[in-house]
């Protein structure tokens, strides 16, 4: 016999929390939430956040009043929903709210929340500007010293700075006497916590789910089919005997400025046509060296943004036992209902969600 607490209700309130606690990327980032309630697929328009100048005073002319664009909005296709489903009768064994909570409730928030890091840190692909070495895991202080250069060099705000850090940058960065030592850096935190906490501007964080990208395959080495002007925003490559792939994600170094490749492209007829963000800088000819960078692990900076992490709650099924709650721009439905097909009991929990780069100017991918 199914228990009888095993309400939605509160399997929900007790959940939130904790997916809560978990979350490193959509924390960290512009969230854009509306109780209006939504469907995988749903395209949607959010505001972007806006940026302002500040002008000097001029006494006889006065101030000159800025406008807030209100049209300034990005679509942002609702297109992922995570989910983690059980059956009922897996939880039998729990016999008060504590017991759910081991078997079910913290182990689900803790996949959910992976799940929700593992694919916004995915929009390092939409990030041209970048430091470090491929294949050199970030270690001394003058990597966030390189960092923090590119995020000046683009005039991002200096408040609010943040990055994430894969594993082995983290460990790195804990050992670095400076920052161990309290007679030197002030705090015992990356010694007694194994955080590095806030040092060059940047709030430091750790996350398993930073990504590694994989390069493009190209047999050659390449450089533009012909002179192209500035502005551009696709590009044409050539080789002789050119074959393999450029990936989106990956990084062209074109007359000294780098560029993010948009979109995946296959070499032919020795050439190979690629988007490429910003657009061309300068005007190139067929001269001019093009170098892509390998394959790396593409940890992130950035002011919050620079990325948006948008959430709806979810629709609530008819004809089952549903409950949506939400704080802090994360909505978390529970839903308890019967599969007819295979005539099983579920307990399903989920969020519905997506990620859009917003301003890729605020970032850098500190390559490791």
């Amino acid at each position: 016999m199914p228990n009888q607490f095993l309400t939605v209700k509160e399997v929900a309130r007790q959940a939130l929390p904790r997916l809560l606690e978990n979350l490193v990327f959509p924390n960290l980032v512009y969230k854009d939430f509306s109780d209006t309630f939504q469907k995988k697929g749903d395209e949607i328009q959010i505001r972007k956040p806006a940026k302002l100048t500040a002008n000097e005073f001029d006494a006889s002319t006065g101030v000159k009043a800025q406008d807030i664009d209100d049209s300034r909005t990005v679509t942002v296709k609702l297109d992922k929903i995570a989910t983690v489903d059980v059956e009922i009768s897996a939880l039998e064994g729990a016999l008060n709210i504590d017991n759910l909570n081991r078997q079910f409730i913290e182990p689900a928030a803790v996949a959910l929340a992976q799940k929700i890091n593992s694919d916004g840190l995915e929009l390092y692909k939409d990030i041209p500007y970048v430091c470090g070495t491929p294949g050199t895991t970030p270690s001394a202080l003058t990597d966030l010293a390189a960092v923090r250069k590119v995020l000046n060099a683009n005039k991002v705000p200096t408040t609010g700075r943040r990055a994430v850090w894969d594993t082995e940058a983290d460990a790195s960065f804990t050992t670095i006497p400076a920052i161990v030592n309290a007679e030197k850096s002030g705090s015992t935190q990356a010694l007694r916590e194994g955080s590095i906490g806030r040092l060059f501007g940047l709030d430091n964080y750790m996350s398993q789910a930073v990504k590694r990208h994989e390069a493009g395959t190209l047999s050659a080495a390449v450089k533009p089919k012909a002179e192209t002007a500035a502005g551009a925003s696709t590009l044409t490559l050539s080789a002789a005997s050119l074959t393999g792939t450029l990936k989106k994600g990956d990084i062209l170094t074109i007359a000294g400025k780098t560029y993010v490749v948009t979109a995946d492209a296959t070499a032919a007829s020795n050439e190979i046509t690629v988007g490429i963000y910003p657009a061309l800088q300068d005007s190139i000819t067929a001269t001019t060296a093009v170098t892509v960078a390998a394959s790396h692990t593409a940890n992130l900076a950035f002011a919050p943004m620079a990325f948006a992490f948008v959430t709806r709650p979810l629709v609530v099924p008819s004809g089952v036992e549903c409950y949506t709650t939400s704080y802090n721009g994360v909505s978390l439905r529970v839903t308890k209902g019967y599969d007819m097909k295979y005539k099983k009991e579920m307990l399903s929990m989920d969020v519905l969600y997506a990620y859009k780069t917003i301003y890729p100017e605020l970032a850098v991918r500190a390559m490791g």
